[in-house]
């Protein structure tokens, strides 16, 4: 039977719901959430979601919260990949030096991440996951500030991350898992293509 926009909506609301509970991660949010949307039966939504206990089942232990907020590089680098409950701000700043988040393995309960990213010159990389939405606002000063992601599908409900970047002779980069590491995931991709199925 084909399925509802009511009943998508449903499906991403219980997908957020897990993942206040630390049953999702932020990238696995984003992934079901774009597959609830893309969904034509109610058979697919099932599918998304049956691995999830029922709404309100007990025993929801939240994920233990993200300790450290501020990540900075002075004449070095720092290279985080942040796994766990992410309830408040991040910052960012690398002077001389590199700093790369990578947020595929963050739980946000409110489904948006507020970044301050400052970069003199030095770089800040952020890695979010596919699909997801970016808001960039901030300055650069003879260095630069990118965007580089997949667009969520019009429409869609899904989680954001909000990025305030002051650029100065250095750059701040925002990338999705597509972006990356493009050559290594195409020969990834390539390799699976060829193997022998079983």
């Amino acid at each position: 039977m084909r399925a509802s926009d009511a009943e998508r909506e449903a499906v991403v609301e219980r997908l957020r719901i897990a993942s206040v509970e630390g049953r999702l991660t932020f990238e696995e949010l984003t992934e079901r959430s774009e597959a609830a949307y893309a969904a034509v039966t109610r058979g697919e939504l099932d599918r998304i979601t049956d691995d999830l206990p029922g709404m309100g089942a007990p025993g929801a232990n939240p994920a233990p919260r993200q300790v450290q907020r501020k990540f900075s590089a002075v004449m070095g680098d720092c290279t985080e990949r942040l796994v766990g409950r992410i309830d408040g701000p991040l910052e960012a700043l690398a002077v001389m030096g590199d700093v790369q988040l990578d947020l595929r393995g963050a739980q946000v309960p409110t489904g948006e991440i507020s970044i301050s990213a400052t970069a003199v010159m030095g770089d800040v990389k952020i890695i979010v996951p596919d699909g997801v939405s970016v808001v960039l606002s901030g300055h650069a000063f003879l260095g630069d500030r990118k965007v580089n992601v997949r667009e969520a599908q019009p429409g869609a409900r899904v989680p954001v991350v909000r990025v305030t970047a002051h650029a100065v002779m250095g750059d701040i980069k925002i990338v999705d898992d597509e972006h990356h590491a493009p050559f290594r995931r195409a020969l990834t991709d390539w390799w699976r293509d060829r193997r022998p199925p079983g």
